[in-house]
């Protein structure tokens, strides 16, 4: 049996050709199949870093006063959890691991255009990871800034800022090589007759992510650089006292990190599309405007950072352009969400395990959203600005959004992944405590904020206390979920019935070949002459024969 059609898992090519020894198998693929799970293997080990860091938080803020750690301590752990649930897991998180495995089984692909350079940006990934790991020990340990840097304090402290700082920017580094790749990929090696509109929606969302992977991340780049400089040598880009302006860094910082909030959830939104439309058992409504919308979500996100500085003392004038496109942003993503509504508009849903993913998370992102489009209110924001509104505002946008769709995508693509089948009951309930524990701990900071409670405070005032201990028992049960997904997820990759290649009865290229895929996934390449989600009365319209011939592939 060749390698073309052997399983993944049996064998794979590596930068060094073949290698008898599994590990060495691994590390040094270039299978794209392989480095998605290896980045998800990473990510996830951190993920559970951050999550125990946030219980200790939680911990701490039970009661007012001291508890477990104190206020320096607090805030090197409130760095530490939004470094590596930011820039180790969630900005990276769907493109490097979900991304890396579908995108080319949905567009006929046999890998990336770029395969070593892929296995680079996993390494150069691991390089940054390991240096964020290594600044939490010497000197005064991790850095106590908070995840954004912001001058003057980035540039004073005596805790290991340039070591998180190098860190962040390797993992941005990543982060370009891997966009740089979608687009080569979307572009060069899309199976004959297929055409950007006949791209499924999951890599749209990729695709117009990667354009902000490629543009954006740079300006991150070059700031980090600045705030190394003035540590380093203080030639003062920052400091007001040798002519700097500390605000300059807040723009810079942003004019990144608001598109990636975007970079973040345009391939969540391509999770949803692809979900719907198959548990719908109907074509998705609106194709091309939800895959527009991706484009125009990413076109007006580099405009709209200046909304993060209403209190900064910018002019009237610009606070409210800045607003305005803050309300604007609002428009394409409420066609996302029409778009699915309609779809699922009297259809005989399945209510599968990532239907249920999908419609909790749709919850708990119309909050996020809504909520967001209250800061982006010149006056609201300069109220709420700084309080625990924003804290659960952001936790329900990122956290009940993206990684939410992420777990959605997870359970969803999990056949596919492992050649076999989870509880799917047992899968619901593990959703369920999910949704419960995240309302729990995330809605009683709404309440808090709008009362005065400022946010990144080691302590606060005993009135306050009541919505930090019913955050903290939410922490409990959200904790718990995730522990109870994970199991039932290993059991299914463990135990689980074997999956066929199309267990949902999708109509995407991935469900049309073996679970798990074989290496360089197509025999040979299918040709498209097919929009990608076609159902009539329930049924996919089309089962691919994937033993296409020579001429017709380019006829």
């Amino acid at each position: 049996m060749s390698s073309v059609t052997k399983n993944f898992y049996d064998e794979t090519h590596t930068v060094f050709g073949h290698h008898k020894n599994k590990f060495l198998q691994w590390i040094f693929s270039i299978d794209h199949k392989r480095i998605g799970i290896m980045y998800a293997v990473v990510m996830f080990a951190f993920f559970a870093i951050a999550v125990i860091i946030a219980l200790l938080m939680r911990l701490e803020l039970f009661s007012p006063g001291q508890q477990i750690m104190s206020p320096e301590q607090y805030n090197q752990a409130f760095t530490l959890h939004g470094v590596i649930m930011i820039f180790i897991f969630i900005i990276p998180g769907i493109p490097a691991t979900l991304g890396n495995f579908v995108l080319p089984l949905q567009i006929g692909a046999r890998d990336v255009s770029f395969p070593r350079l892929n296995l680079f940006s996993f390494w150069v990934y691991v390089l940054g990871v390991v240096i964020a790991v290594v600044s939490l020990f010497p000197g005064n340990g991790v850095a106590d800034t908070g995840w954004t840097f912001y001058a003057p304090y980035s540039t004073k402290t005596g805790t290991n800022v340039v070591m998180a700082l190098t860190a962040a920017y390797l993992l941005g580094l990543a982060s370009i090589l891997t966009g740089i790749n979608f687009i080569a990929t979307v572009h060069r090696l899309r199976a004959p007759g297929m055409g950007f509109f006949k791209m499924p929606l999951f890599v749209w969302g990729l695709y117009a992510t990667s354009w902000i992977q490629l543009l954006a991340t740079p300006i991150v780049g070059i700031t980090l650089i600045l705030v190394i400089l003035e540590r380093v040598f203080g030639i003062g880009i920052f400091n007001p006292a040798k002519g700097g302006d500390p605000v300059l860094l807040e723009n810079l910082f942003w004019m990144y990190s608001h598109p990636a909030v975007y970079l973040m959830i345009l391939p969540a939104f391509g999770i949803a599309s692809e979900i719907i439309p198959t548990f719908c058992r109907k074509p998705v409504f609106g194709y091309r405007s939800i895959a527009i919308s991706s484009a125009m979500i990413a076109g007006i996100g580099y405009l709209v950072w200046g909304h993060h500085l209403f209190t900064s003392g910018q002019s009237d004038t610009i606070a409210l352009i800045f607003s305005f496109l803050t309300f604007l942003v609002g428009i394409p993503t409420g066609i996302k969400f029409f778009d699915w509504v309609a779809t699922m508009y009297k259809a005989s849903i399945d209510f599968k395990a990532p239907m249920i993913w999908a419609l909790g998370t749709f919850i708990t992102f119309i909050i996020g959203g809504v909520t967001g489009l209250i800061l982006g209110a010149v006056g609201i924001d300069i109220f709420l600005h700084d309080t625990y509104f924003v804290v659960a505002h952001f936790h329900y946008a990122i956290l009940g959004g993206v990684v939410s769709f992420m777990f959605a995508g997870i359970h969803y693509w999990f056949p596919k992944i492992t050649g076999r089948m989870y509880d799917d009951k047992k899968a619901k309930i593990g959703a369920y405590l999910f949704f419960i524990g995240f309302n729990v701990l995330w809605f009683p900071m709404f309440i808090a904020g709008n009362l005065g409670m400022p946010r990144r405070y080691f302590d606060y005032l005993p009135e306050f206390t009541v919505y930090h201990r019913i955050a903290t028992v939410g922490s409990w049960i959200f904790a718990a979920s995730l522990i109870y997904i994970f199991y039932v997820l290993y059991k299914g990759a463990k135990y689980g019935e074997k999956a066929g290649p199309n267990p949902w009865n999708a109509t995407t290229l991935e469900w049309q070949i073996p679970s798990p895929p074989q290496a360089e996934n197509f025999g040979e390449l299918p040709y498209i002459d097919f929009d990608p989600y076609e159902y009539k009365d329930g049924e996919p319209v089309h089962h691919m024969d994937l033993s296409i011939k020579e001429e017709k592939q380019h006829g």
